[in-house]
């Protein structure tokens, strides 16, 4: 079961776990009002899984591709990790599954506080488009992972103050409705 909690204001290495103190868990019912979806699959049939199949049609995945995060794999490595790590927003949804290694993913709540939730093998989660977001891998330095699109992957990010976005109006407002 997915592990998620709000962070701590420390500034340190991203690859910590960053957990606030007292700690301040938060549940799959919460993530949910956030607009974020999760499912544990078994990463090691994700070739043949008819419970992923279900899920990616059930929602229009209809593109995927796999990437590996680490420095021996991942070109401009130090780059990309601080790209990923740099508050911002997507259009369309991000879909990612991992099928092997862990991270992390920060998302902002309703009164812009961030939500770290750990990711490991045979986690899926969904961010809405419009959430500001973030990845860095954890202190094992290394994931593979899934990453699903519906129709052709854009992979623009929007970078923090995007609000003039419609995706972030509409979140915005779909967040007003949960509340």
């Amino acid at each position: 079961m997915v592990q998620a909690w709000y962070m701590d204001e420390e500034a340190g290495d991203p690859r910590r776990p960053h957990r606030a103190e007292p700690a301040r868990p938060v549940g799959l019912e919460q993530l949910r009002r956030l607009g974020v979806l999760y499912w544990k699959l078994d990463a090691d049939k994700y070739e043949n899984d008819p419970e992923l199949e279900k899920i990616r049609k059930e929602r229009n995945y209809s593109w995927m591709d796999i990437i590996t995060i680490c420095k021996d794999k991942l070109p401009n490595y130090e780059e990309k990790i601080k790209m990923f790590f740099e508050e911002h927003l997507h259009l369309d949804e991000e879909i990612r599954y991992i099928l092997d290694g862990s991270g992390y993913f920060d998302v902002r709540d309703q009164e812009d506080r961030w939500v770290r939730i750990s990711m490991e093998k045979g986690d899926m989660i969904t961010l809405p488009a419009g959430i500001y977001h973030r990845f860095t891998l954890d202190e094992k330095n290394y994931v593979k992972a899934m990453r699903l699109f519906v129709g052709d992957p854009v992979w623009t990010p929007y970078n923090r103050p995007s609000d003039h976005l419609e995706a972030r109006k509409q979140y915005l407002e779909f967040l007003a409705r949960t509340a």
